[in-house]
């Protein structure tokens, strides 16, 4: 693992919050000269510290049905790889977006995306509880977003309630 400067540390969280900010308006946020911020990034790319510029989208706003799942999967974990090798076989399928290694009652944490539920279920039931090292899947289904990666999607309402002091 690599140790960051402030100054790349201070430019991933400038870029966390807004992936479209130039080196230009990262510099002058940061008070220092372009150079030295594309450096940092170049870097930081070279050792896949960032690894891909993404935009949020709120999909609930976007006539395309999409369901997404998470499913908590226990597995046995393999000789010499532990949980590497069954990890790799589960997110080189398409459908997984994500796969995280968990501690607590389950061993990975699975999101998968499909057109319907359907098509999520012929997944975990085709694909992932074949796995031989697959001892059992758990599927919840994600009915509504409400904040993904720091965004709130849905705006809220100001409280139109009077105050009533005794």
């Amino acid at each position: 693992m690599k140790e960051l400067s402030e100054l790349s540390l201070n430019i991933l969280k400038l870029l966390k919050e807004d992936a479209r900010r130039s080196p230009d308006l990262l510099a002058t946020m940061l008070g220092v000269e372009e150079s030295a911020v594309q450096t940092a990034i170049n870097e930081m790319e070279a050792d896949h510290v960032i690894v891909k510029y993404a935009t949020v989208v709120n999909w609930s706003k976007v006539d395309e049905e999409k369901v997404t799942a998470l499913i908590e999967v226990q597995i046995t974990p393999e000789r010499e790889r532990g949980f590497e090798g069954i990890a790799e076989r589960i997110y080189l399928f398409p459908q997984v977006k994500s796969v995280y290694l968990m501690s607590g009652a389950y061993d990975l944490l699975v999101e998968v995306e499909g057109k319907n539920l359907r098509e999520v279920a012929n997944f975990v039931s085709d694909k992932l509880s074949p796995i031989q090292s697959v001892l059992s899947t758990k599927t919840h289904f994600i009915l509504k977003k409400y904040k993904q990666d720091g965004i709130i999607f849905e705006e809220r309402e100001d409280d139109q309630r009077l105050v009533i002091s005794p």
